[in-house]
């Protein structure tokens, strides 16, 4: 197939370019409809018990990640001006479509006793604005009174209140959202001008709708900033044009193949699917540089520019599909998750990074076999002096001094293996937002003024209907209720119990001593009351299901990282859940709710990438061993591979960088495109034994200098290609660049160093002559099959003054 391949490329380029052409054409048109993720994501897999126990509190009680809050502290806003400002805010923000409820100090619905009709209503606390500061002190007291909102929406200990803007469903998962959350943005920055006062902005709906933006606008800027960086490093390598503008025409192509992929399967763009674009940038160009490399090589020795493309694509196509392979294992391995989110990332990422092999394939040999022939100043990076040094020096290292090589590296590996001990794991549900910017300063105002605002639902189900509301039952969740308020970083708990207690204060005509469950006195009078009463506005529906056999106690909690809010929960919480309902066996208890999604999502997908990434070695090291059918080559080839990942995770360690999703892709995404370099070496070390009677120190330096300045060349690429990622608003995504930078740029340190001091060491040259592994199997790997390529069976006639073959090319052919 391989020895065919130079033939069908060349001859059928045209037509291979039209079809590809055509190709991705659809792909633009699949990729119109491709939009931002705006549904909460979770890496919890639907087979978990948590992830239905959530589902179920869902169809109960709808979104417990629904609300939107604004905060305040500041006395000013007790002031009769600044409170009817306060006041038309309010109803500006129930106005704003999407917008199902507006809950605040304004808005205080205050539970009543109506004797006429024997029943219990809602009535506005401020039935209209107050005129008068005293007026207005007066309704503060008596909304001070309301035990129900205290905690919930004041801080008495303060004056810090909160406005709970309650989002419709159907907005909060669609990109109604993003302008549902700007205008609120808007009303509250028109507020603040007018009054001096601060409003600070968290909760759910407003975290993702700025991650999901922050997200979309990183998408543009690092496509164009990979675009930008891989060009002018063309440019600086190859000093021509055309070496810069048809790599860049590559990967425009496939890029565009990536939006049609993610439009074919309907997946979103989020947080990973937004990199991919921009990796597939960073992870493409080197092919173009390979293949380029290889064609000025060899057109510099013989000047056939047809032969100088056959060649390239023999001796380069099918070590370019084997690196393009293992790199997009680094990737495909993540389908075997069973996270929604690592999947979608994996197998899109992996289908384009093959798809690169291909474009490549068809557009590099394509399009210059219809330019001119390279003229000598395009040929003079070949002779770069510093390049030629560097190589040089690395030459003299492996066959000099290959034992401090070893060393040197025993050392380092050890050092990081320290480092690697020190490396945990941890992540935050507002995570890698910088500490100084207003997202996460607003975050620690509620977090400080009422106790954080991350979601934590307790569902109790006593396994009967309407035994919920029965008296003995609502005093055990009144004592889980105390054991919970007692804890650091959660909430006042609000339930039915607290329902109950505001009920049994409207009784008595709103005296604040009496917010307590109904006594056994007024109990019977209570519920005659309840009797006649109508859930119009929902309030119990709110606490109970419609059986009445299943409630729910909600929370609050601190965005403490998931190794502490793992153990606030299976340490503190469900103890105290218990002592309460321990010994009933009729009463099923579970926490659940976003954040503990959030907490149990983490360990999956740590624990998936861990796996993905051992099953990436696996596969790697298979495709080596068929590779190559040489167990002692498997561990030579390996090793200078594994070395910067335990480098990369020692400085992790060393510097308190936390293993999370973002991190833990880092290992299986570099181990896939460093071992390309190792491929790319021993593929050229296997040639070069043939070639020199497999005398081995003379293949490593012919090895070191020919493959080596293409080594150094797609490293550089890479390495500034990741390095562009420190642009990022997301620490996780920061360190992902930073960290992918520096593991590629150990790979091709090992892989010019200890690869070579290990086959001077290990490998004695010799090879059964009839018996070939697939790594020798095709006949390009021999350079005397070089003189017998007829490029004119490559040739299409044609009236191009730049196809076919001039007399010198008939000439040296």
């Amino acid at each position: 197939m391989w020895s065919k391949l130079p033939h069908i490329v060349l001859k059928y380029r045209l037509a291979l370019m039209i079809l590809l052409l055509l190709f991705t054409v659809f792909m633009g048109y699949m990729a119109r409809d491709v939009k931002m993720a705006f549904n909460f994501n979770t890496a919890v897999p639907e087979t978990d018990e948590n992830y239905k126990y959530f589902q179920d509190f869902k169809k109960n009680f709808g979104e417990d990640g629904n609300i939107l809050v604004l905060g305040v502290k500041d006395s000013s806003l007790y002031e009769l001006d600044n409170f009817l400002k306060y006041e038309a805010l309010n109803k500006k923000l129930r106005s704003v479509e999407g917008i199902t409820n507006v809950i605040s100090l304004a808005t205080l619905q205050n539970i009543t006793k109506n004797q006429d009709s024997r029943s219990f209503e809602l009535t506005p606390l401020i039935k209209q604005s107050p005129t008068s500061q005293a007026e207005l002190d007066s309704i503060m007291a008596a909304a001070l009174n309301l035990k129900f909102y205290s905690g919930q929406l004041m801080n008495v200990k303060n004056g810090a209140t909160l406005i709970l803007i309650t989002m419709d469903r159907e907005v909060l998962n669609s990109k109604l959202r993003n302008d549902v959350v700007g205008e609120i943005q808007g009303i509250g920055k028109a507020f603040s001008a007018d009054t001096g006062i601060e409003l600070h902005y968290s909760g759910m709906p407003f975290v993702r709708t700025i991650m999901q933006e922050m997200t979309a606008k990183e998408l543009k800027l690092f496509i164009v900033l990979s675009i930008a960086i891989t060009a002018l490093i063309l440019f600086l390598f190859f000093r021509s044009w055309t070496a810069v503008v048809f790599p860049l025409i590559v990967i425009g192509v496939v890029v565009t193949w990536v939006m049609g992929t993610l439009g074919i399967l309907q997946y979103n763009i989020n947080v990973l699917t937004g990199l991919i674009p921009s990796i597939i940038i960073v992870i493409g160009i080197p092919n173009s540089i390979y293949l380029l490399n290889k064609y000025h090589q060899d057109f510099a020795k013989h000047g056939n520019k047809m032969k100088a493309l056959s060649l390239m694509i023999r001796k380069i196509g099918l070590v370019t599909f084997i690196t393009n392979f293992t790199t997009a294992i680094g990737f495909l391995v993540l389908v075997t998750t069973d996270i929604t989110l690592l999947k979608e990332f994996g197998l899109v990422a992996g289908i384009n990074i093959l798809a690169t092999f291909v474009v490549s394939m068809v557009l590099i040999p394509g399009i210059f076999s219809y330019l001119p022939a390279p003229k000598p100043a395009q040929l003079k990076h070949l002779d770069f002096k510093m390049t030629g040094r560097a190589l040089t020096l690395l030459d003299l290292l492996v066959h000099r001094h290959r034992y401090r090589v070893f060393i040197i590296t025993f050392v380092v590996v050890g050092v990081s293996l320290y480092g690697v001990s020190k490396l945990y794991s941890v992540a935050y549900m507002v995570d890698d937002i910088p500490e100084e910017s207003t997202l996460k300063q607003d975050l620690y105002f509620f977090e400080e003024n009422f106790n954080g605002v991350m979601p934590l639902e307790i569902i109790v189900d006593f396994g009967k209907p309407r035994s919920s509301l029965n008296a003995r039952n609502l005093r055990k969740v009144e004592r889980l209720e105390i054991g919970l308020d007692s804890i650091d970083f959660v909430s006042q708990p609000i339930s039915i119990v607290s329902f109950a207690k505001a009920i049994r204060q409207a009784y008595y005509n709103g005296d604040s001593n009496r917010y307590s469950l109904p006594s056994p006195s007024d109990r019977n009078a209570i519920l005659n009351y309840l009797s006649n009463q109508k859930d119009e506005d929902g309030l119990l529906n709110s606490f109970v299901d419609t059986t009445g056999q299943v409630l729910r106690v909600s929370l609050k909690t601190w965005d403490l990282g998931s190794v502490k809010m793992d153990s606030l929960i299976t340490q503190v919480v469900e103890p105290r859940i218990n002592e309460v309902f321990g010994e009933d066996e009729d009463v099923h208890t579970s926490v659940t709710g976003s954040t503990l999604l959030f907490v149990k999502g983490n360990k999956f997908l740590i624990e998936n990438l861990q796996m993905s990434l051992l099953l990436a070695f696996a596969i790697i090291a298979v495709i080596m061993a068929i590779l190559f059918a040489n167990f002692r080559m498997i561990i030579i080839s390996m090793v200078p591979n594994l070395i910067p990942l335990i480098l990369t995770a020692g400085i992790m360690g060393f510097f308190g960088i936390p293993l999370k999703p973002s991190t833990a892709l880092i290992f299986s995404i570099a181990f896939g495109i460093s071992v390309d370099d190792s491929i790319h070496f021993l593929a050229k070390y296997r040639q070069e034994l043939f070639a020199n009677k497999f005398f081995v120190p003379i293949a490593i330096s012919n090895s070191i200098k020919e493959t080596g300045s293409s080594m150094l060349y797609t490293s550089i690429v890479l390495f500034f290609g990741f390095v562009i990622f420190v642009f990022s608003d997301f620490g996780g995504t920061v360190a992902l660049g930073l960290l992918t930078s520096l593991t590629l740029l150990f790979a091709m340190v090992t892989n010019l160093t200890v690869l070579p001091a290990l086959l001077m060491v290990f490998d004695s040259g010799k090879r059964d002559l009839n018996f070939h592994p697939l790594i020798e199997h095709y006949e390009f790997y021999i350079e005397d099959e070089d003189e017998e390529i007829d490029t004119q069976n490559l040739l299409i006639k044609s009236n191009d003054p730049f196809v076919g073959s001039t007399d010198k090319d008939n000439k040296d052919s």
